[in-house]
């Protein structure tokens, strides 16, 4: 079999370059919408995306000139800084110019601290490619790795006779994600997904916490024995209302929000007095009353008042905890574990906090002093030394977060829950966060991305935040990636992984262009998927992508080969046709759900609440709310005729959609039986879907018109055993064993 060459052509115009140097760093001139509609990227957008990620684009010779170093560090360099690779594939390319000195020394560095030695003649390897640059000849050679080395993070440290030596990350990874040997053997399971800033209980200061959380396991398994509590993404934020409040656009990625924090239960409470009298104080009681009593989540209220007891019990910390006892030990280990990352993060909060302080205009860090706009900056290091203690708080509060979700987890398994607590993983980070303040090398500046045309969205979505620095993660072996994804699956049993196409492509738009004047930039989805299978593999997590969207065949089989379960809506689930699909036609490898936070809920469905509210948040004109309403009214007859066919509505019952405007009971339990029916192995019910709630928690495209993350559950914890509530429990619970998901 002929060897494959790689040759490096120069471009014959500028267009040619152009055209060149786009497929060369995976932007696609061409892309397809949710349509079917092919749309081409303007010169002007490819030039605006490749000056964003460095290029030089004033002529056929400086952009030749980048091509030819993007080639020459891909394919004639010894190693590439980073490899990743999978089980059943083990070896390392190995590049060398021909006829050169062949024989090489290595040294693999294991994460327990072994060393495997070696000393190979390349010669003798078999040979992967040619490579010809600049009228010289490179080999790449397919080096073999032991069957003994373990899957992990290694470092390859590799020796030519007279060369220096060169290091490279080594990530060996399994070939599939995890998956329980029940579902991958034909079983099926059920969760509960809640927001869980907004259940309500009697106990706690205004917004759903960890005790909570355990409350509502503890309710699941007496009454209804789900096998998952699903989650809203539990990162970091500002917490101001209404434009920090979205658990999908968080200050952090790689940290939490403090507001769901059960204060009392921090072991440093029991101790303090100061704390325990100002929490019996008539005003902080007062205080607390009104913020459980509130309709909506007031976050900054919350976040002040739950601050204000942290500095008392960090301050009972640092008096009280010795340097040698067994709490001050913990917390300096995990101090040590996160390292810089939890350094920058817990910086750049002392920074926001002071700084605002100082200028109360000070919102964001574009706002601060320019030498305090660099976590490296000399002000900034000077800065952490003088407010060292303020640097610890915010660790400190990280610290009793991690305690409390591990609990909750431990809790949710020892209960007898089969996977536990279901995360959840953002796809954004704001711009105005700390996570594009301490590691902006690994974003790009002059584009944003969004997503293309679709039925919402006619004109694309523009999400705002910067897209990532491909070529920064692969060099420092995708340390923030994969540290995004292990803070979650370390607390919990289930990973859904928002938007899961970014690992493949994400949707590029240029500065000063429109969402539609985008394209996709393509990632190493490879590599991302292999560690996100490692990961998933090391702490025994279930991994949902959400594939909603634009999603290539390429994609899904990706997906489906790594087992990564799909995400199907029940809405969303169509013929050709536009008539809903039979439950038998879902995929097994999926989990299925009736609704997102961005969609009606069913009861809000039937009752056009989404639509109502886009028109009265003025996202909808006269002419768009009546097309809306006809378009739904066909939705509900379709949907209305599906049920029918499935036979889970008596003969009699009526058989127009328009006799029927609202979710009545044999309607809901019709839906309910429908979902449970399908064989995809993962159910996931949203908690208003659960009790007939009307409202939705997230109205895209707005922002102050609606109530976006604030809203609480219809019934507190306690309400639950209530009669009325626990008729939906028994209803669900008779589903669940009828279908083999109990």
């Amino acid at each position: 079999m002929a060897v494959p060459q790689l040759t490096f052509q120069k471009s014959t115009n500028y267009e040619d370059a152009l055209g060149r140097a786009a497929a060369e760093c995976g932007v696609d001139k061409q892309y397809w919408d949710i349509f079917g509609h092919s749309h081409e990227a303007s010169l002007d957008a490819l030039k605006t995306i490749l000056s964003a990620l460095g290029w030089d684009m004033s002529s056929i010779e400086a952009i030749d000139s980048k091509r030819a170093e993007l080639f020459a560090g891909l394919y004639t360099v010894l190693l590439q800084k980073t490899i990743v690779i999978g089980d059943s594939d083990r070896f390392v390319p190995l590049t060398l110019p021909a006829r050169s000195e062949s024989r090489v020394t290595y040294e693999i560095a294991l994460e327990s601290g072994e060393k495997i030695p070696g000393e190979l003649d390349a010669a003798q390897l078999p040979l992967l490619r040619e490579v010809y640059f600049e009228d010289k000849r490179w080999c790449t050679y397919r080096l073999p790795l032991a069957a003994r080395l373990p899957l992990g993070y290694h470092c390859l440290s590799l020796k030519l006779e007279d060369s220096p030596v060169i290091v490279s990350n080594l990530i060996l990874c399994p070939d599939q994600a995890y998956l329980p040997d029940r579902l991958a053997n034909g079983g099926k399971t059920a969760g509960f997904n809640v927001a869980l800033y907004g259940l309500r209980s009697k106990r706690n200061w205004g917004c759903g916490d960890f005790t909570d959380l355990r409350a509502l396991v503890d309710w699941s398994m007496r009454e209804v024995r789900f096998s998952f509590i699903g989650l809203n993404p539990l990162h970091a934020l500002h917490n101001r209302t209404p434009y920090n409040t979205s658990p999908y656009l968080p200050l952090s990625l790689y940290y939490k929000n403090l507001i769901y924090l059960d204060i009392e239960k921090v072991p440093e409470f029991a101790a303090s007095s100061s704390a325990s009298d100002l929490l019996q104080s008539p005003s902080i009681q007062k205080q607390i009353e009104n913020l459980r009593d509130a309709e909506f989540v007031e976050y900054q209220e919350i976040d002040s008042l739950k601050k204000q007891f942290l500095k008392i019990l960090h301050q009972e910390f640092r008096n009280f905890s010795k340097a040698d006892s067994p709490r001050a030990h913990a917390f300096a280990e995990y101090c040590e574990h996160e390292g810089d990352l939890l350094q920058k993060f817990a910086l750049y909060c002392a920074l926001d906090q002071i700084l605002h302080e100082q200028d109360g205009n000070r919102w964001t860090w574009h706002d601060w002093p320019v030498e305090y706009q660099k976590p490296d900056s000399p002000a900034s290091l000077a800065f952490a030394q003088e407010h060292a203690v303020t640097v610890e708080f915010y660790k400190y509060i990280q610290f009793v977060i991690n305690e409390q979700l591990a609990a909750a987890q431990q809790y949710a398994k020892n209960s007898g829950m089969e996977i536990g607590l279901y995360h959840d993983l953002a796809v954004a980070t704001d711009s105005c966060g700390s996570d594009l303040w301490a590691h902006r090398a690994f974003y790009v500046q002059g584009c944003r991305v969004g997503a293309p045309p679709d039925d919402f969205s006619p004109k694309g979505q523009d999400w705002g935040f910067p897209p990532p620095n491909v070529l920064e993660h692969r060099a420092t072996g995708y340390h923030l990636y994969r540290e995004s994804i292990r803070k979650i699956l370390t607390l919990g049993g289930a990973l859904r992984i928002d938007h899961v196409m970014r690992l493949f492509r994400l949707f590029w738009i240029p500065a000063h262009m429109e969402a539609a004047q985008g394209t996709y930039v393509r990632d190493n989805a490879l590599d991302l998927m292999r560690i996100l299978a490692l990961e998933s593999v090391r702490c025994k997590n279930i991994i949902i992508g959400e594939d909603l969207g634009t999603v290539t065949d390429e994609i899904r089989d990706m997906l489906a080969q790594f087992r990564i379960l799909s995400y199907r809506l029940f809405y969303f689930e169509k013929y050709p046709d536009g008539t809903f699909k039979h439950s038998d036609a879902y995929p097994v490898q999926a989990l299925v759900a009736s609704t997102t936070h961005d969609l009606p809920t069913l009861a809000g469905f039937w009752l056009n609440r989404d639509i109502e509210a886009r028109k009265a948040a003025g996202l909808a004109d006269e002419n768009g709310y009546r097309s809306q309403l006809a378009d739904r009214q066909r939705e509900k007859q379709k949907m209305l005729d599906a049920l029918h066919y499935a036979k889970l509505l008596p003969e009699s019952y009526e058989r127009d959609a328009a006799m029927l405007p609202e979710l009545n009971g044999d309607l809901h339990n019709a839906v309910i039986g429908f979902l449970m029916n399908v064989p995809s192995m993962v159910l996931l019910i949203n908690q208003e879907d659960f009790t007939k709630e009307t409202e939705q928690q997230n109205l895209p495209g707005s922002t102050s018109q609606y109530p976006n993350w604030q809203r609480k559950m219809r019934y507190s914890i306690e309400d639950l055993y209530l009669p009325e509530a626990q008729g939906y429990s028994r209803m669900f619970r008779h589903q669940l064993a009828r279908t083999g998901r109990d």
